[in-house]
């Protein structure tokens, strides 16, 4: 069973400043269910961009949330303008956005496949 969005978000953030980082909820959605994107500042104008992972990307449900990367090293109208499309078709998203000068982070990415029963940050 999935954990609720806002406690996926709330230890996502807390876990980014528990490894001296910075990350700031820009946009709170549905507190149960509501489809988490995540922001990552490079430092230097550019950034990356992860979305939740199509279900039509694994064959089985996983147990935690997977991301896919969405943008590379985009600009931020790139992005504000896809924020703009999915607020048109789901507006309970939310938004985090975290520093990360090398663009390094930490998420269950779909194209990892985590074996079944890891713990590869399941909340």
């Amino acid at each position: 069973m999935r954990v609720t969005s806002d406690f996926f978000v709330s230890a996502l953030v807390r876990r980014v400043f528990g490894e001296g980082g910075f990350a700031a909820v820009s946009r709170r959605g549905a507190p149960e269910a509501g489809a988490v994107f995540i922001c990552v500042d490079r430092l230097d104008g550019s950034f990356d961009f992860y979305g939740p992972a199509p279900q039509a990307m694994f064959s089985s449900l996983p147990d935690g949330r997977l991301f896919e990367r969405i943008f590379e090293q985009a600009d931020r109208e790139t992005i504000d303008t896809r924020l703009a499309g999915e607020a048109r078709m789901d507006p309970d998203y939310w938004l985090v956005d975290i520093e990360a000068r090398d663009g390094q982070i930490e998420l269950p990415l779909a194209e990892d496949k985590p074996e079944p029963g890891s713990d590869v940050f399941r909340y």
